[in-house]
């Protein structure tokens, strides 16, 4: 659906974990790896983690066509339950249009609540979002909670308020937009660094 070629939060986001000499990350809903095949190849080792049995198998056939297997640990995994990691023992995460996914509200605060849990104080948090500016906002049949069903996928549009509920224990180092696609799909990239303390 989005090619094979890394997402632009991928390269930019390379280019911030290089600056923070970040070395292993957790991508969530890693799909077809497109971002995480990218990271791996520019120095980054992975943990990638997505709910589709044949995601995950796609990933782990490109890690061995490419020599990079060691750098990279697959699971299928739904992130709506707790994540399978220590706490304070991530550098990084990253997760591109994962949030935008058919996740409640309250999935969602689960989902950010497991990621602060995990990170390793002053941790990253980065993650994409389809916004209340694109095109398919409010098409479709609407679900509640700013989710629409629309060609039979559901997406969840975030509005900056949103994403500022959803920052609990977090300080908000930047709100980017971006477009991807043809259509183009309006997004969010968001950048959240772990606070000492949760609020």
């Amino acid at each position: 659906m989005f090619g094979l070629k890394p997402s632009i939060p991928a390269k930019k986001s390379l280019k911030l974990f290089k600056e923070e000499n970040i070395k292993k990350i957790v991508e969530l809903g890693a799909g077809l790896g497109r971002d995480t095949i990218f990271f791996i190849q520019n120095s980054i080792s992975v943990d990638a983690l997505d709910y589709s049995p044949a995601a995950i198998k796609t990933i782990r056939e490109k890690a061995k066509k490419n020599n990079l297997s060691k750098f990279i640990s697959t699971k299928i995994f739904d992130v709506r339950k707790k994540l399978p990691f220590a706490d304070n023992s991530v550098e990084a995460c990253f997760s591109h249009m994962l949030y935008c996914m058919a996740l409640s509200n309250l999935d969602l605060e689960n989902l950010n609540r497991e990621i602060w849990r995990i990170l390793k104080p002053g941790g990253i948090n980065i993650y994409t979002v389809r916004n209340t500016d694109d095109g398919d906002y409010k098409n479709g049949i609407y679900i509640g909670e700013d989710l629409y069903k629309n060609d039979g996928f559901i997406i969840h549009f975030f509005s900056r308020e949103k994403v500022n509920t959803l920052s609990k224990g977090f300080k908000i180092l930047n709100i980017d937009n971006f477009e991807e696609g043809k259509f183009p799909r309006k997004l969010f990239r968001v950048i959240l660094k772990k606070q000492q303390l949760q609020l």
